[in-house]
């Protein structure tokens, strides 16, 4: 295995400039620099040696950051792929959430495998140039769709293992009940390897009903749960809270996430913060979606219009693990992105009031560690023993990269190289396969 070493880094919250050594897949030590903290990254475009060439000591190959920042490999923990890059087939714009959903739903008729591969593949590269190296997936399945989403996904993951991590999350849009033939499709997903069970408390008539099923699936298989809950402004609708109870009586404890929870945003604060202890009692994750969350919510107030941001502020103060995904990029639910997900924590520090350098810390906190405990990854980090999923940016602080936003100038998986940034300036794709 090639010994790497990726020097003249900077570790957020160490002090100077430090040496990284992979091993392998593998972290085997971090050490203080040499070169102290002299190094400047005015630009900063990253400095390769060697070439895998033998002629460096111990180390196969030599990586100058350069002064970057240097983080774990980012992590995207809530995202439709099947579902992206469909605004050229789209009739127009979705005014409100029941309108994207059946736009999609039309257009659903017409995915094949080959044509949700290719937009998916298209998906994980840019993802991938941005810094991430592992996502979690939400995988349609109904009578319309039947299973075919599932085995693209499949597909993606093992065709893309080299570049990027996926979970895979089995998702019925268009509910449990509601779709007759879905619940046999979603336990035929798991056993076709879907790493997560999904749901989603909006669409079937009894809400029981629906959580029983999916926590019933995810007790028989031992999966992970992973909910689309109260994407609305309407302060009676509490799913969260049932999700929270079923996940006590079950003892999933902090094996259970939620996305949107949008509803809480329009509740009363000393309500929130009921709802929050709940929340943390059971250990639950919360991904607040704010590309999504804000284009949609709101749309039926005609005065003072809400926007729609679950209150992030307070849920951290009681103790929830909240962290932010790109949900859907350039369809019905969302029409922009690119797959940077320091985009998506920019756009909630303006919406949630996080602009100060603390917060920019928490924003890069919920990219990575934040993420990797929703997901249940235990492996990761700037540490030794960790696997080698690193990304290098050409910033020194973590407000300045929530402010820049910039591509990175290194991202390796597993200890391999895949994206790097050269004199040009412009940003390569190493290619392995």
């Amino acid at each position: 295995m090639i010994r790497q070493l990726i020097q003249n880094c900077r570790i957020p919250g160490s002090h100077g400039l430090h040496n990284i050594v992979l091993h392998g897949t593998t972290i085997e030590q971090i050490l203080p620099s040499s070169d102290g903290g002299g190094s400047s990254i005015s630009d900063m475009t990253g400095m390769i040696h060697g070439e895998l060439e033998e002629n460096h000591g111990q180390y196969g190959f030599i990586f100058d950051a350069k002064g970057g920042l240097v983080l774990p490999g980012l992590i995207e923990p809530h995202i439709h792929l099947e579902k992206a890059l469909l605004l050229d087939r789209m009739p127009g714009d979705a005014a409100s959430l029941q309108e994207a959903i059946s736009m999609t739903a039309a257009l659903k008729a017409g995915f094949t495998e080959h044509d949700m591969i290719q937009r998916s593949i298209e998906v994980i590269r840019k993802l991938s140039r941005y810094g991430v190296t592992r996502l979690r997936c939400h995988v349609e399945v109904d009578p319309m769709l039947g299973l075919r989403a599932m085995n693209s996904a499949l597909t993606v993951k093992e065709k893309m293992e080299h570049m990027m991590e996926i979970q895979i999350v089995v998702f019925p849009q268009e509910g449990i009940i509601s779709a007759p033939g879905t619940a046999d499709l979603m336990e035929e997903a798991v056993r076709m390897g879907a790493d997560v069970i999904g749901g989603i408390t909006y669409v079937d008539p009894i809400l029981d009903d629906h959580l029983n099923f999916a926590f019933e699936l995810a007790a028989r298989y031992n999966r992970p749960l992973d909910f689309h809950a109260d994407f609305s402004l309407n302060p009676d609708d509490e799913a969260i809270l049932h999700i929270a109870n079923k996940t006590l009586a079950y003892g999933f404890q902090g094996r259970v996430s939620a996305g949107h929870v949008t509803s809480l945003a329009a509740m009363p604060r000393e309500k929130v913060k009921l709802c929050a202890r709940k929340i943390a009692e059971a250990d639950l994750h919360l991904m607040t979606l704010p590309a999504t969350d804000l284009y949609l919510n709101g749309r039926a107030d005609n005065d003072n219009t809400r926007r729609g941001i679950t209150p992030v502020g307070l849920l951290r103060e009681e103790g929830v693990n909240v962290i932010y995904g790109t949900n859907n990029i350039q369809n019905a639910f969302t029409p922009f992105g690119n797959g940077n997900p320091f985009d998506i924590a920019w756009l909630l520090a303006h919406a949630a009031y996080m602009g100060s350098e603390e917060d920019a810390d928490t924003l890069v906190e919920m990219a990575t560690l934040g993420a990797a405990r929703a997901l249940g990854i235990d492996n990761y980090g700037l540490r030794a023993g960790a696997q080698a999923d690193l990304v290098i940016f050409p910033v020194q602080s973590r407000r300045e990269l929530i402010i820049e936003r910039p591509r990175p100038v290194g991202v390796w998986k597993e200890g391999r190289l895949l994206t790097t940034r050269v004199e040009d300036g412009e940003c390569y794709e190493i290619s392995y396969r």
